[in-house]
């Protein structure tokens, strides 16, 4: 089982940044990968971002290719989420996920996780 709570979300200017943390419990932090999904209001969730289990391999959305980082620390069972430029469009509730994985692999799809957090809300003013 893993259980995870994100923060850092909150209200910043477009053009700002913002960098939000995922925190999880559990002894198979390392086994999982992770990855940041948000659902703009009155839409789908949608994918973000993804990092392999090992930290090694990351993938984005088109949309936030370049101004979006994600990294990892295993050591402290966090994974981030550091956003740059932020835009009105990237307003949304933030949620981070997890899922064990046997290979070393990203997971870019919503049905492949199978533990999210309570998200967090990110609000882009103009």
């Amino acid at each position: 089982q893993v259980q995870l709570v994100e923060s850092g979300g909150g209200l910043v200017q477009v053009g700002g940044s913002l960098r939000l943390s995922c925190s999880t419990s559990g002894r198979t932090f390392s086994s999982c990968a992770m990855g940041w999904f948000r659902q703009p209001p009155g839409k789908e969730r949608e994918f973000v971002a993804a990092i392999s289990r090992s930290g090694g391999s990351t993938y984005y959305a088109d949309s936030v290719k370049g101004r979006f980082t994600i990294s990892r620390d295993n050591t402290n069972n966090r994974v981030y989420l550091q956003m740059n430029s932020l835009k009105p469009e990237d307003m949304a509730v933030y949620y981070c996920a997890a899922v064990w994985s046997w290979d070393d692999a990203v997971r870019t799809r919503r049905s492949s996780y199978d533990y999210w957090g309570q998200g967090t809300q990110v609000t882009v003013s103009s």
